[in-house]
């Protein structure tokens, strides 16, 4: 039996960029926004004090959502301006 990997795309701005020390990682085994922030936090403890948003293929999610395999998962900084 063929083991399919799940592979996302992080795409990471501004501060959550500068935390992570990369702009773009590749991630395997990423099945949901839960999961993914978990990872996240565990392996970058300071963005647990950040508020950040999750894009799915370019599409602002909120709460639990599942991640598709080869998705493009943006990590998005609060917005300030007027």
């Amino acid at each position: 039996m063929e083991m399919v990997t799940h592979r996302i795309k992080i795409r990471a701005f501004g501060m959550i960029a500068e935390k992570l020390g990369a702009d773009c990682l590749d991630l395997d085994s990423i099945p949901t926004t839960e999961v993914l922030r978990g990872y996240l936090y565990q392996q970058f403890p300071e963005l647990e004090k950040m508020k950040f948003g999750i894009a799915i293929n370019k599409k602002l999610v909120s709460g639990n959502q599942p991640i598709p395999n080869e998705a493009e998962v943006a990590l998005l900084p609060p917005f300030s301006g007027g």
